[in-house]
């Protein structure tokens, strides 16, 4: 049970996103985020309305660094594919520990990578890190310290 004193975003951070937008075929890698902050990880990928006999593919890959070096897929962590005939305004997660990147061959790193097939379809992504190792996470070189997450939040309140 989680304390009733403790916010969410205690708990939580947005990491790294592929904001909506109307993605053409081809692959979308987000950035690439430390592991050494949180236990956890949840990529949440959202879909619009596909384009014909359009396909999405959502994947989660370890780095050795935050440039994507040795970039490899982590086992296990990707969706089943999502196709037009069922896929429209669909949402898909995925689970990972930090304990599931090959972390004694130096992989520290991970990110998301969307990829559209065919069509030109509404898609988004987001990855979540929970359970951080010092909580509550935040950025200590923004001007107010924030709570630790991607460019895109504007507001925690």
């Amino acid at each position: 049970m989680m304390p009733t004193n403790l916010k969410p975003t205690d708990v939580c951070a947005v990491l790294t996103t592929v904001d909506p937008v109307a993605q053409a075929a081809g692959a979308n890698t987000t950035v690439w985020v430390p592991v050494q902050n949180f236990h956890a990880f949840l990529a949440a990928l959202q879909t619009g309305v596909l384009g014909a006999s359009a396909t999405v593919d959502l994947k989660l890959q370890q780095a050795t660094d935050n440039a994507g070096a040795n970039a490899k897929d982590i086992s296990g962590k990707a969706i089943t594919q999502i196709v037009k005939a069922t896929g429209d305004n669909k949402q898909a997660l995925i689970n990972c520990r930090a304990q599931d990147l090959d972390t004694n061959n130096g992989f520290g790193w991970v990110g998301m990578v969307l990829t559209v097939g065919t069509a030109t379809s509404i898609v988004s992504a987001v990855l979540y890190g929970f359970a951080p190792r010092f909580a509550p996470p935040v950025d200590a070189a923004a001007p107010i310290a924030i709570n630790l997450g991607a460019t895109t939040v504007v507001q925690i309140v």
